[in-house]
């Protein structure tokens, strides 16, 4: 019995040494991380995690349904695609074909109207966000310098970092893009309380503009340009801009980093469901314009879905660009194998949401479950 007192206590003590040291040395997010992930069984952030998380509504107004297309359903899903849906744990499988609902199917106990994590997705929709502010006048151009917001980014190589550098993930700064590893600055933005002085204290190491390297801190940081040049929360700007005119059927949340600090997670975290998201692969594909209404000026769509570095054909500004045989892709992607994939020339949308992807192929820039998803959507669309 003395025995496993002693234990007890000595577990106790190295408990909260281990904690005391995570506040030393500035670790203590990973407290939290705990909390809401590791300690919950999952090694990575998931689907339903917006609920462990503050959050802002971004309000819907008058909704504009879907149309169903008059073969709503009759397809039956392909073999492959099932198996790949149930491998991966999809939650919802979605074809639009000409602006209608032609087939969709959800799964674990998921609906239309289940909200899930759009992870990365999000930075599609902030790239939309930075086109309306440009649109707007709020933002100059795709060449106006971040120091004109932050001044942070006048010194060294940052002094000529752009808003387009930011959008098109050129910016040329120190970031760490490690989603599973408890250390890295992309972990440490996801739980601390306070993420602005993390994205504001990136240094540039490259030149800016002149390759493209994935980072999440460039679409955070382009997220708090966008409300400092428009004086709106990002999730009141997506709202009034976006939201409501395109007629939204819910409410979404957008993840914040904490209620005190109100700073919406602009990288990740748009919690909404596969009907909703696929409103922005619509808006794009028909060049920025909703229901007559000119949302977003058509040139800023057109060089969004183009890449702008040769050797870097994979990606515009803000969205993710695939050529498969004739047929050219722009998509929307996030963590864990979240997508809308349109083809324009088709007038085809396939949307898929889902707790895992598949593993990494073509060169590890895509996985191989993209692929399916198209390919087997096509073999029920061509039945």
């Amino acid at each position: 019995m003395k025995f496993l007192s002693k234990l007890l206590k000595f577990i106790v003590i190295l408990c909260g040494l281990l904690v005391l040291l995570l506040y030393i040395f500035d670790y203590d997010y990973i407290l939290k991380a705990v909390r809401v992930t590791y300690g919950t069984g999952h090694k990575t952030a998931f689907l339903e995690d917006y609920t462990k998380f503050d959050n802002r509504v971004i309000e819907s107004s008058t909704p504009q349904p879907w149309n169903i297309h008059k073969d709503y359903n009759k397809a039956t899903i392909t073999d492959s695609l099932e198996r790949t849906n149930n491998t991966n744990g999809t939650i919802a499988y979605m074809i639009i074909k000409n602006d209608s609902i032609w087939f969709e199917k959800y799964y674990d106990k998921f609906n239309k109207t289940s909200k899930t994590n759009s992870f990365s997705m999000s930075k599609s929709i902030i790239s939309a966000m930075l086109g309306k502010a440009i649109m707007e006048g709020k933002i100059r151009s795709l060449d106006q310098k971040v120091s004109d917001f932050y001044p942070q980014f006048k010194d060294g190589l940052s002094t000529t970092l752009t808003v387009g550098d930011l959008s098109s993930m050129a910016s040329g700064l120190d970031w760490d893009e490690s989603y599973y590893s408890p250390f890295s600055v992309t972990t440490r933005a996801y739980f601390d309380e306070n993420i602005a002085p993390v994205i504001l204290d990136m240094k540039g190491i490259e030149t800016p503009g002149t390759s493209y390297k994935y980072l999440s801190g460039n679409t955070q940081l382009l997220g708090m340009v966008i409300q400092r040049a428009t004086g709106q929360t990002m999730s009141g700007y997506l709202s009034e801009e976006f939201w409501k005119p395109m007629g939204f059927e819910s409410d979404a949340l957008w993840q914040l980093d904490s209620e005190q600090h109100g700073l919406e997670k602009a990288y990740c975290c748009i919690a909404s469901n596969a009907r909703d998201f696929a409103r922005f692969g619509r808006l794009y594909k028909d060049h920025g314009k909703w229901n007559g209404e000119q949302l977003l000026d058509s040139a800023f769509i057109a060089k969004s879905i183009t890449p702008r570095f040769k050797d870097s054909p994979q990606y515009g500004y803000g969205w993710w660009l695939k050529t498969i045989g004739d047929k050219h892709f722009f998509m929307m992607r996030g963590h864990l194998g979240q997508y809308v994939i349109v083809e324009p020339e088709d007038n085809v949308i396939i949307v898929r949401l889902g707790h895992t992807k598949g593993p990494k192929g073509d060169g590890g820039t895509f996985s191989k479950d993209i692929f399916t998803y198209i390919e087997e959507g096509y073999n029920m669309l061509n039945e």
